[in-house]
Protein backbone atom coordinates (compact mmCIF):
# COMPACT_ATOMS: atom_id res chain seq x y z
CA UNK A 1 0.00 0.00 0.00
CA UNK A 2 1.22 3.59 -1.16
CA UNK A 3 1.86 6.25 1.75
CA UNK A 4 2.88 9.27 2.04
CA UNK A 5 4.41 11.75 3.88
CA UNK A 6 2.68 14.75 3.52
CA UNK A 7 0.32 16.20 6.21
CA UNK A 8 -2.95 18.05 5.86
CA UNK A 9 -2.46 21.69 6.17
CA UNK A 10 -4.90 22.29 8.99
CA UNK A 11 -5.55 26.19 10.25
CA UNK A 12 -5.29 26.80 13.96
CA UNK A 13 -8.40 27.07 14.35
CA UNK A 14 -9.68 24.18 12.70
CA UNK A 15 -6.95 21.95 15.56
CA UNK A 16 -9.10 24.07 18.10
CA UNK A 17 -11.88 22.96 17.06
CA UNK A 18 -11.02 19.45 16.76
CA UNK A 19 -9.27 19.49 20.17
CA UNK A 20 -12.90 20.44 22.01
CA UNK A 21 -14.49 17.84 20.20
CA UNK A 22 -11.94 15.05 21.32
CA UNK A 23 -12.92 16.69 24.82
CA UNK A 24 -16.60 15.88 24.66
CA UNK A 25 -15.65 12.15 23.27
CA UNK A 26 -16.13 12.44 19.49
CA UNK A 27 -13.83 11.24 17.39
CA UNK A 28 -13.27 13.95 14.15
CA UNK A 29 -11.94 12.46 11.02
CA UNK A 30 -10.73 14.43 8.20
CA UNK A 31 -12.46 13.36 5.36
CA UNK A 32 -12.62 13.77 1.32
CA UNK A 33 -12.03 16.75 -1.03
CA UNK A 34 -9.66 18.45 2.22
CA UNK A 35 -7.43 15.56 2.74
CA UNK A 36 -7.10 14.62 -1.30
CA UNK A 37 -6.23 18.23 -2.10
CA UNK A 38 -3.73 18.63 0.64
CA UNK A 39 -1.81 15.70 -0.82
CA UNK A 40 -2.02 16.94 -4.29
CA UNK A 41 -0.50 20.02 -2.87
CA UNK A 42 -4.01 22.19 -3.92
CA UNK A 43 -4.85 24.89 -1.83
CA UNK A 44 -7.44 24.45 0.53
CA UNK A 45 -10.67 26.57 2.07
CA UNK A 46 -13.38 24.21 2.60
CA UNK A 47 -13.08 21.31 5.37
CA UNK A 48 -15.32 17.77 5.66
CA UNK A 49 -15.08 16.33 9.18
CA UNK A 50 -17.13 13.23 10.03
CA UNK A 51 -17.60 12.65 13.37
CA UNK A 52 -17.33 9.12 14.89
CA UNK A 53 -17.76 7.97 18.63
CA UNK A 54 -21.04 10.36 18.90
CA UNK A 55 -24.18 10.14 18.00
CA UNK A 56 -25.82 13.42 19.61
CA UNK A 57 -25.82 16.73 16.90
CA UNK A 58 -26.79 18.66 19.99
CA UNK A 59 -23.89 17.88 22.26
CA UNK A 60 -21.54 18.66 19.09
CA UNK A 61 -23.41 22.09 17.97
CA UNK A 62 -22.83 22.86 21.41
CA UNK A 63 -19.36 22.28 21.27
CA UNK A 64 -18.86 24.07 17.80
CA UNK A 65 -21.10 27.44 19.02
CA UNK A 66 -18.12 29.60 20.79
CA UNK A 67 -16.06 29.34 17.70
CA UNK A 68 -18.83 31.08 15.60
CA UNK A 69 -22.33 30.60 14.39
CA UNK A 70 -23.00 27.08 13.52
CA UNK A 71 -25.99 26.30 10.95
CA UNK A 72 -27.89 22.89 10.74
CA UNK A 73 -28.18 21.93 7.10
CA UNK A 74 -30.95 18.93 7.76
CA UNK A 75 -31.19 17.34 10.38
CA UNK A 76 -32.18 13.89 8.47
CA UNK A 77 -28.33 14.20 7.36
CA UNK A 78 -26.71 15.37 10.64
CA UNK A 79 -24.58 17.82 8.71
CA UNK A 80 -23.52 21.49 10.39
CA UNK A 81 -22.03 24.36 9.16
CA UNK A 82 -19.68 26.56 10.49
CA UNK A 83 -18.28 29.75 8.31
CA UNK A 84 -14.86 31.39 10.42
CA UNK A 85 -12.97 34.19 8.03
CA UNK A 86 -12.30 32.23 4.86
CA UNK A 87 -13.01 28.52 5.74
CA UNK A 88 -15.83 26.60 5.36
CA UNK A 89 -16.25 23.50 8.35
CA UNK A 90 -18.99 21.14 7.53
CA UNK A 91 -19.63 18.32 10.43
CA UNK A 92 -21.30 15.18 10.05
CA UNK A 93 -22.17 12.49 12.43
CA UNK A 94 -20.93 8.99 10.65
CA UNK A 95 -23.32 7.49 8.93
CA UNK A 96 -24.61 5.36 6.19
CA UNK A 97 -26.89 5.80 2.75
CA UNK A 98 -29.52 3.55 1.18
CA UNK A 99 -31.28 4.66 -2.01
CA UNK A 100 -34.77 4.96 -2.04
CA UNK A 101 -35.91 6.24 -5.25
CA UNK A 102 -34.56 8.32 -8.27
CA UNK A 103 -34.35 11.98 -6.82
CA UNK A 104 -30.84 13.69 -5.64
CA UNK A 105 -32.61 13.48 -1.79
CA UNK A 106 -34.39 10.16 -2.35
CA UNK A 107 -31.94 8.20 0.31
CA UNK A 108 -32.29 6.58 3.86
CA UNK A 109 -29.38 8.31 5.83
CA UNK A 110 -28.87 6.19 9.38
CA UNK A 111 -26.22 7.97 11.75
CA UNK A 112 -23.71 5.68 13.35
CA UNK A 113 -21.66 6.27 16.14
CA UNK A 114 -19.87 3.11 16.04
CA UNK A 115 -19.05 2.49 12.04
CA UNK A 116 -15.85 1.75 11.41
CA UNK A 117 -13.95 4.54 9.15
CA UNK A 118 -14.57 1.91 6.41
CA UNK A 119 -18.42 1.09 6.93
CA UNK A 120 -18.61 4.90 6.42
CA UNK A 121 -16.31 5.51 3.80
CA UNK A 122 -17.88 3.08 1.47
CA UNK A 123 -20.64 5.24 0.47
CA UNK A 124 -18.27 7.60 -1.01
CA UNK A 125 -17.65 7.73 -4.70
CA UNK A 126 -14.44 7.30 -5.51
CA UNK A 127 -11.10 5.99 -3.81
CA UNK A 128 -9.49 9.72 -3.91
CA UNK A 129 -12.14 11.17 -1.99
CA UNK A 130 -12.59 7.98 0.25
CA UNK A 131 -9.32 9.09 2.30
CA UNK A 132 -9.15 10.45 5.86
CA UNK A 133 -7.03 11.81 8.17
CA UNK A 134 -7.15 10.81 12.33
CA UNK A 135 -5.76 14.45 13.50
CA UNK A 136 -5.07 12.88 17.10
CA UNK A 137 -2.63 9.78 15.60
CA UNK A 138 -1.66 11.63 12.40
CA UNK A 139 -2.50 9.27 10.57
CA UNK A 140 -4.31 8.43 7.29
CA UNK A 141 -7.01 6.16 6.86
CA UNK A 142 -7.21 4.33 3.34
CA UNK A 143 -9.54 1.50 3.54
CA UNK A 144 -9.87 1.55 -0.36
CA UNK A 145 -6.41 2.41 -1.42
CA UNK A 146 -6.78 5.82 -2.23
CA UNK A 147 -3.55 7.07 -2.24
CA UNK A 148 -2.17 4.54 -4.28
CA UNK A 149 -4.50 5.64 -6.84
CA UNK A 150 -3.59 9.01 -6.12
CA UNK A 151 0.24 8.58 -6.80
CA UNK A 152 -1.43 6.57 -9.90
CA UNK A 153 -3.14 9.53 -11.05
CA UNK A 154 -6.44 7.02 -11.48
CA UNK A 155 -10.08 7.69 -10.58
CA UNK A 156 -11.53 4.61 -9.48
CA UNK A 157 -14.93 3.78 -8.14
CA UNK A 158 -15.41 1.88 -4.32
CA UNK A 159 -18.28 -0.15 -4.91
CA UNK A 160 -20.38 -1.14 -7.95
CA UNK A 161 -23.90 -1.40 -5.70
CA UNK A 162 -23.80 2.35 -3.99
CA UNK A 163 -21.41 3.71 -6.95
CA UNK A 164 -24.82 3.73 -9.46
CA UNK A 165 -27.09 5.22 -6.45
CA UNK A 166 -26.22 8.60 -7.82
CA UNK A 167 -25.96 8.81 -11.26
CA UNK A 168 -24.26 12.70 -11.07
CA UNK A 169 -20.82 10.50 -10.03
CA UNK A 170 -20.76 10.10 -13.74
CA UNK A 171 -20.00 13.93 -14.23
CA UNK A 172 -18.00 14.34 -11.29
CA UNK A 173 -15.85 10.96 -12.61
CA UNK A 174 -15.59 13.63 -15.45
CA UNK A 175 -14.81 16.88 -13.95
CA UNK A 176 -12.08 15.35 -11.13
CA UNK A 177 -10.35 13.47 -13.94
CA UNK A 178 -10.32 17.01 -16.03
CA UNK A 179 -9.22 19.37 -12.73
CA UNK A 180 -6.55 16.85 -11.93
CA UNK A 181 -5.14 14.97 -15.52
CA UNK A 182 -6.12 11.92 -14.19
CA UNK A 183 -7.32 9.17 -16.29
CA UNK A 184 -10.76 6.98 -15.25
CA UNK A 185 -10.06 3.36 -14.70
CA UNK A 186 -11.43 1.23 -17.17
CA UNK A 187 -13.90 -0.97 -14.89
CA UNK A 188 -15.25 2.56 -13.68
CA UNK A 189 -15.84 3.69 -17.08
CA UNK A 190 -17.50 0.72 -18.10
CA UNK A 191 -19.59 1.21 -15.59
CA UNK A 192 -20.41 4.97 -16.28
CA UNK A 193 -21.49 3.84 -19.48
CA UNK A 194 -23.48 1.30 -18.23
CA UNK A 195 -25.29 3.81 -16.50
CA UNK A 196 -25.71 6.09 -19.54
CA UNK A 197 -27.21 3.39 -21.30
CA UNK A 198 -29.56 2.51 -18.60
CA UNK A 199 -30.71 6.47 -19.00
CA UNK A 200 -29.75 6.70 -15.10
CA UNK A 201 -28.41 10.37 -15.95
CA UNK A 202 -32.00 11.46 -16.99
CA UNK A 203 -32.64 11.40 -13.53
CA UNK A 204 -30.48 14.46 -12.60
CA UNK A 205 -31.84 18.05 -11.63
CA UNK A 206 -30.24 20.47 -14.52
CA UNK A 207 -28.90 23.02 -11.46
CA UNK A 208 -26.60 19.75 -10.11
CA UNK A 209 -25.12 19.13 -13.55
CA UNK A 210 -24.20 23.07 -14.26
CA UNK A 211 -22.58 22.42 -11.06
CA UNK A 212 -19.84 19.77 -12.21
CA UNK A 213 -19.50 22.00 -15.75
CA UNK A 214 -18.89 24.77 -13.28
CA UNK A 215 -15.78 23.03 -11.62
CA UNK A 216 -14.40 21.23 -14.62
CA UNK A 217 -14.55 25.01 -16.05
CA UNK A 218 -13.24 26.80 -12.96
CA UNK A 219 -10.98 24.39 -11.79
CA UNK A 220 -9.22 22.21 -15.05
CA UNK A 221 -6.14 23.32 -16.85
CA UNK A 222 -7.37 21.51 -20.32
CA UNK A 223 -11.16 21.51 -20.12
CA UNK A 224 -10.43 19.36 -23.17
CA UNK A 225 -10.04 16.58 -21.30
CA UNK A 226 -13.22 16.26 -19.53
CA UNK A 227 -15.33 17.01 -22.91
CA UNK A 228 -13.64 13.67 -24.51
CA UNK A 229 -14.30 11.56 -21.71
CA UNK A 230 -17.99 13.10 -22.34
CA UNK A 231 -17.48 11.75 -25.68
CA UNK A 232 -15.95 8.70 -24.54
CA UNK A 233 -19.27 7.68 -22.01
CA UNK A 234 -21.64 8.63 -24.43
CA UNK A 235 -23.21 11.78 -22.26
CA UNK A 236 -22.91 13.41 -25.41
CA UNK A 237 -26.15 11.26 -26.05
CA UNK A 238 -27.77 13.97 -23.82
CA UNK A 239 -26.62 17.08 -25.57
CA UNK A 240 -26.90 16.34 -29.32
CA UNK A 241 -26.12 20.21 -29.64
CA UNK A 242 -22.67 18.97 -28.69
CA UNK A 243 -22.67 15.57 -30.38
CA UNK A 244 -23.06 17.31 -33.88
CA UNK A 245 -20.23 18.30 -33.91
CA UNK A 246 -18.32 15.30 -34.37
CA UNK A 247 -17.50 14.34 -37.89
CA UNK A 248 -18.65 17.68 -38.79
CA UNK A 249 -16.01 18.47 -41.38
CA UNK A 250 -14.27 21.40 -41.98
CA UNK A 251 -11.87 22.95 -45.21
CA UNK A 252 -8.41 22.01 -44.57
CA UNK A 253 -6.42 25.15 -45.17
CA UNK A 254 -8.04 26.60 -41.86
CA UNK A 255 -8.97 23.93 -39.96
CA UNK A 256 -6.25 20.96 -40.54
CA UNK A 257 -6.82 19.83 -37.00
CA UNK A 258 -9.73 17.58 -38.19
CA UNK A 259 -13.10 18.39 -37.73
CA UNK A 260 -15.42 20.71 -35.50
CA UNK A 261 -15.24 18.65 -32.10
CA UNK A 262 -11.38 18.53 -32.59
CA UNK A 263 -11.65 22.67 -32.89
CA UNK A 264 -13.92 23.12 -30.02
CA UNK A 265 -11.82 20.99 -27.76
CA UNK A 266 -9.01 22.81 -28.70
CA UNK A 267 -10.34 26.12 -28.23
CA UNK A 268 -11.48 25.28 -24.64
CA UNK A 269 -7.97 24.69 -24.03
CA UNK A 270 -6.90 28.09 -25.14
CA UNK A 271 -9.63 29.82 -23.29
CA UNK A 272 -8.07 28.19 -20.35
CA UNK A 273 -4.80 29.78 -21.16
CA UNK A 274 -6.37 32.94 -22.02
CA UNK A 275 -8.28 33.16 -18.91
CA UNK A 276 -4.75 32.70 -16.94
CA UNK A 277 -2.83 34.88 -18.92
CA UNK A 278 -5.00 37.74 -18.49
CA UNK A 279 -5.45 37.26 -14.92
CA UNK A 280 -9.19 36.86 -14.82
CA UNK A 281 -11.01 35.67 -11.74
CA UNK A 282 -14.28 36.60 -12.00
CA UNK A 283 -16.41 33.53 -12.18
CA UNK A 284 -19.51 34.41 -13.44
CA UNK A 285 -17.53 35.86 -16.46
CA UNK A 286 -15.13 33.33 -17.19
CA UNK A 287 -18.34 30.31 -16.99
CA UNK A 288 -20.20 32.35 -20.19
CA UNK A 289 -16.54 33.04 -21.57
CA UNK A 290 -16.23 29.33 -21.87
CA UNK A 291 -19.44 28.46 -23.03
CA UNK A 292 -18.91 30.79 -25.90
CA UNK A 293 -16.30 29.49 -26.94
CA UNK A 294 -18.15 25.93 -26.29
CA UNK A 295 -21.14 26.83 -28.41
CA UNK A 296 -19.49 29.44 -30.96
CA UNK A 297 -19.49 26.41 -33.95
CA UNK A 298 -23.06 24.57 -33.08
CA UNK A 299 -24.18 26.19 -36.44
CA UNK A 300 -21.72 24.50 -38.52
CA UNK A 301 -23.71 20.76 -38.37
CA UNK A 302 -26.56 22.67 -39.98
CA UNK A 303 -25.18 24.44 -43.05
CA UNK A 304 -21.47 23.17 -43.93
CA UNK A 305 -22.15 22.17 -47.39
CA UNK A 306 -19.51 21.32 -50.64
CA UNK A 307 -19.35 24.29 -52.56
CA UNK A 308 -17.06 24.91 -56.00
CA UNK A 309 -14.91 21.88 -54.32
CA UNK A 310 -14.69 23.41 -50.65
CA UNK A 311 -16.07 22.58 -47.54
CA UNK A 312 -18.29 25.84 -46.20
CA UNK A 313 -20.38 26.76 -43.60
CA UNK A 314 -21.95 30.13 -44.28
CA UNK A 315 -24.25 31.55 -41.45
CA UNK A 316 -22.88 29.23 -39.17
CA UNK A 317 -22.44 32.46 -36.31
CA UNK A 318 -26.26 33.00 -36.59
CA UNK A 319 -27.46 29.33 -37.35
CA UNK A 320 -25.74 28.79 -33.80
CA UNK A 321 -28.28 30.92 -32.08
CA UNK A 322 -30.36 28.32 -31.42
CA UNK A 323 -28.80 25.21 -30.75
CA UNK A 324 -27.12 27.81 -28.00
CA UNK A 325 -29.62 28.28 -26.41
CA UNK A 326 -31.05 24.74 -26.78
CA UNK A 327 -27.80 23.80 -25.16
CA UNK A 328 -27.69 25.59 -22.58
CA UNK A 329 -31.49 25.24 -21.43
CA UNK A 330 -30.29 21.99 -20.44
CA UNK A 331 -28.14 23.15 -17.90
CA UNK A 332 -29.56 26.36 -16.80
CA UNK A 333 -32.41 28.19 -16.33
CA UNK A 334 -30.80 32.02 -16.10
CA UNK A 335 -31.99 33.63 -19.04
CA UNK A 336 -29.58 36.47 -18.64
CA UNK A 337 -26.79 34.05 -18.47
CA UNK A 338 -27.50 33.08 -21.85
CA UNK A 339 -28.40 36.37 -23.05
CA UNK A 340 -24.37 36.59 -22.44
CA UNK A 341 -23.26 33.81 -24.26
CA UNK A 342 -25.79 34.80 -27.70
CA UNK A 343 -23.84 37.94 -28.65
CA UNK A 344 -20.75 36.12 -28.29
CA UNK A 345 -21.62 33.35 -30.16
CA UNK A 346 -23.78 34.82 -33.21
CA UNK A 347 -20.53 37.60 -33.27
CA UNK A 348 -17.56 35.57 -33.13
CA UNK A 349 -15.92 36.19 -36.85
CA UNK A 350 -16.79 40.02 -36.78
CA UNK A 351 -13.07 40.73 -35.26
CA UNK A 352 -11.64 38.69 -37.82
CA UNK A 353 -14.20 40.32 -40.72
CA UNK A 354 -13.63 44.09 -39.38
CA UNK A 355 -9.78 43.16 -39.37
CA UNK A 356 -9.33 42.15 -42.59
CA UNK A 357 -11.31 44.91 -44.12
CA UNK A 358 -9.83 47.70 -42.34
CA UNK A 359 -13.08 48.66 -41.30
CA UNK A 360 -14.43 52.64 -40.09
CA UNK A 361 -14.30 53.33 -37.08
CA UNK A 362 -18.97 53.29 -37.83
CA UNK A 363 -18.47 49.20 -37.90
CA UNK A 364 -17.00 49.46 -34.53
CA UNK A 365 -19.57 51.46 -32.79
CA UNK A 366 -21.91 49.25 -34.49
CA UNK A 367 -20.24 46.45 -32.97
CA UNK A 368 -20.22 47.40 -29.72
CA UNK A 369 -24.04 47.85 -29.43
CA UNK A 370 -24.63 44.23 -30.18
CA UNK A 371 -21.76 42.84 -27.69
CA UNK A 372 -18.99 43.19 -24.97
CA UNK A 373 -16.44 43.89 -27.63
CA UNK A 374 -13.51 42.84 -24.06
CA UNK A 375 -15.05 39.70 -24.37
CA UNK A 376 -15.72 38.91 -28.22
CA UNK A 377 -12.00 39.58 -28.78
CA UNK A 378 -10.82 36.62 -25.97
CA UNK A 379 -13.21 34.45 -27.87
CA UNK A 380 -12.12 35.38 -31.31
CA UNK A 381 -8.71 34.84 -30.28
CA UNK A 382 -9.38 31.25 -28.53
CA UNK A 383 -11.26 30.38 -32.19
CA UNK A 384 -8.46 31.58 -33.55
CA UNK A 385 -5.52 30.12 -32.38
CA UNK A 386 -7.99 26.69 -31.62
CA UNK A 387 -6.82 25.04 -34.72
CA UNK A 388 -3.02 23.73 -35.75
CA UNK A 389 -2.60 26.35 -38.54
CA UNK A 390 1.27 27.39 -38.78
CA UNK A 391 0.38 31.81 -38.77
CA UNK A 392 -1.42 32.44 -35.50
CA UNK A 393 0.56 35.49 -35.14
CA UNK A 394 -2.29 36.71 -37.39
CA UNK A 395 -4.84 35.98 -34.53
CA UNK A 396 -3.40 38.40 -31.61
CA UNK A 397 -2.87 40.90 -34.60
CA UNK A 398 -6.52 41.00 -35.29
CA UNK A 399 -8.04 41.37 -32.11
CA UNK A 400 -5.61 43.99 -30.48
CA UNK A 401 -6.62 46.17 -33.85
CA UNK A 402 -9.89 45.94 -33.09
CA UNK A 403 -9.38 46.23 -29.28
CA UNK A 404 -7.10 49.37 -29.85
CA UNK A 405 -10.07 51.08 -32.22
CA UNK A 406 -12.92 50.55 -29.24
CA UNK A 407 -10.53 51.36 -26.33
CA UNK A 408 -9.87 55.08 -28.62
CA UNK A 409 -13.38 55.31 -28.60
CA UNK A 410 -14.26 54.48 -24.73
CA UNK A 411 -16.55 51.50 -26.27
CA UNK A 412 -14.66 48.35 -25.80
CA UNK A 413 -16.65 47.24 -22.72
CA UNK A 414 -19.74 49.03 -21.99
CA UNK A 415 -20.09 49.67 -25.47
CA UNK A 416 -21.48 53.02 -27.56
CA UNK A 417 -24.30 55.47 -25.51
CA UNK A 418 -26.75 56.32 -26.98
CA UNK A 419 -27.51 60.08 -27.19
CA UNK A 420 -31.10 60.09 -27.41
CA UNK A 421 -33.40 57.79 -25.41
CA UNK A 422 -37.22 57.22 -24.97
CA UNK A 423 -37.59 59.67 -22.20
CA UNK A 424 -36.16 62.63 -24.81
CA UNK A 425 -39.07 61.58 -27.26
CA UNK A 426 -41.52 62.13 -24.50
CA UNK A 427 -40.03 65.88 -23.76
CA UNK A 428 -40.43 66.61 -27.25
CA UNK A 429 -44.32 65.52 -26.83
CA UNK A 430 -44.82 61.98 -28.53
CA UNK A 431 -46.18 59.53 -26.89
CA UNK A 432 -44.60 56.27 -26.46
CA UNK A 433 -45.63 53.41 -29.63
CA UNK A 434 -43.86 51.23 -31.85
CA UNK A 435 -42.98 53.98 -33.71
CA UNK A 436 -40.25 54.98 -30.46
CA UNK A 437 -37.71 51.85 -31.85
CA UNK A 438 -37.70 53.43 -35.19
CA UNK A 439 -37.18 57.09 -34.34
CA UNK A 440 -34.23 55.52 -31.80
CA UNK A 441 -32.89 53.33 -34.64
CA UNK A 442 -32.76 56.62 -36.68
CA UNK A 443 -31.33 58.66 -33.71
CA UNK A 444 -28.19 56.18 -33.65
CA UNK A 445 -27.39 56.22 -37.58
CA UNK A 446 -27.28 59.88 -37.34
CA UNK A 447 -24.92 59.96 -34.18
CA UNK A 448 -22.81 56.63 -35.61
CA UNK A 449 -22.49 57.36 -39.53
CA UNK A 450 -23.15 61.56 -39.27
CA UNK A 451 -21.33 61.84 -36.07
CA UNK A 452 -23.77 64.49 -34.66
CA UNK A 453 -24.74 65.40 -31.32
CA UNK A 454 -27.92 65.22 -29.28
CA UNK A 455 -29.38 68.42 -30.16
CA UNK A 456 -28.21 68.12 -33.74
CA UNK A 457 -30.14 64.67 -33.45
CA UNK A 458 -33.63 65.84 -31.94
CA UNK A 459 -34.30 68.78 -34.80
CA UNK A 460 -33.49 66.22 -37.19
CA UNK A 461 -36.65 63.82 -35.29
CA UNK A 462 -38.32 66.98 -35.19
CA UNK A 463 -38.12 67.73 -39.14
CA UNK A 464 -38.92 63.84 -40.10
CA UNK A 465 -41.14 63.17 -37.40
CA UNK A 466 -43.24 66.15 -35.86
Amino acid sequence: MYTTTIKPNIPLILEEIILSLQKIGATPILVGGCVRDTILQIPCKDYDIEIFGINSLELIENSLQKFGSVKLVGKSFGVLTLKIDDFDFDFALARTEEKTGFGHGDFKISTNANLSYKQAAIRRDFTINSIGYDFSKEEFLDPFNGLEDLKNKKIRHINDDTFIEDPLRVYRGIQFASRFGFSLDEKTKELCKQMVLNDDLSHLAKERVYEEFKKLFLKSKKPSIGFELLKQLDVLNYFPELKALINCEQEYEYHPEGDVWVHTLMTLDEMAKIIKEENIQDEYRILYLYYSILCHDLGKPLCTEIINGKITSYKHESLGVEPTISFLSKLTNENKFIEKVIPLVKNHLAPFQLFKDSSSLKAVKRLSLKCNIEDLCLVCLADCKGRNISNKEICDKAVLWLLEKARELNISEDGLKAFVQGRDLITLGMKPSREFKEILAFAMDLQIDENLNKEEILQKIKERYL
